[in-house]
């Protein structure tokens, strides 16, 4: 997988921290505002950027991701050249390492319970289109909103279901409706059965 996150904290404030061995969080590498690519892990070492968390079947996210912080307040936008440069490094990544689009994954969608990263701010539709990620295509009518089948369809996309239901859509919205506010509705219902036909998680066991 690769999993994208946000620092909160300016370059070198970000640095100091991600290189502080009593912090015990790195990430393989940080990507500034203005396109500059700083790796700081090798890729086939583990670095402690995703905490406790779930995609899938897959419990130990650190062993099995990628990890990439864009240096970003959470609150602006993402300027051209830092996501050019995300795309770039990530067409790179992908060479050497069979990582399909549906694990291209944020912060926020393997720990839903308490991250927010890469935030609403952060453009998954324009990725995407450059073939680094997916994104839902609803077409035909807009089904009814349904609590059940969302959890379900979420499920099989990826998410956690072992959170609360408001948690779990908040995730979702993050991701693929960023401005959307109110209860479940059948946009919603829609979006992440698309992704769970088209994007079925790979399975793993429970125990990795």
């Amino acid at each position: 997988m690769i999993v994208l996150h946000y620092t909160v904290l300016d370059l070198e404030a970000s640095l100091d921290r991600l290189c502080d061995p009593e912090a015990e969080v790195s990430a393989h590498y940080v990507i500034c505002p203005k396109g500059s690519v700083i790796p700081l892990v090798d890729e086939a070492r583990r670095a402690w950027h995703a905490g406790a968390g779930r995609w899938g079947d897959v419990t130990d996210v650190n062993s099995r991701s990628i990890g990439v912080e864009l240096v970003n307040d959470g609150y602006s936008p993402f300027p051209a050249p830092q996501m050019a440069a995300l795309v770039d490094l990530m067409r790179g990544i992908r060479s050497r390492w069979a990582i399909p689009d549906h694990h291209i994954i944020g912060h926020s969608d393997m720990a839903p319970d308490r991250k927010a990263d890469p935030g609403r701010r952060f453009d998954w539709r324009a990725l995407a289109l450059q073939g680094q990620g997916v994104w839902p295509q609803i077409t035909g009518c807009v089904p009814d909103a349904d609590a059940h089948r969302f959890a379900e369809a979420a499920r099989a996309f990826g998410y956690t279901t072992d959170v609360g239901q408001h948690v779990l859509l908040d995730a979702v919205r993050q991701r693929f409706r960023p401005w959307a506010y109110g209860p479940l509705d059948g946009v919603d219902c829609a979006l992440i059965e698309n992704l769970a036909k088209r994007f079925p998680v790979d399975r793993h066991p429970a125990t990795s």
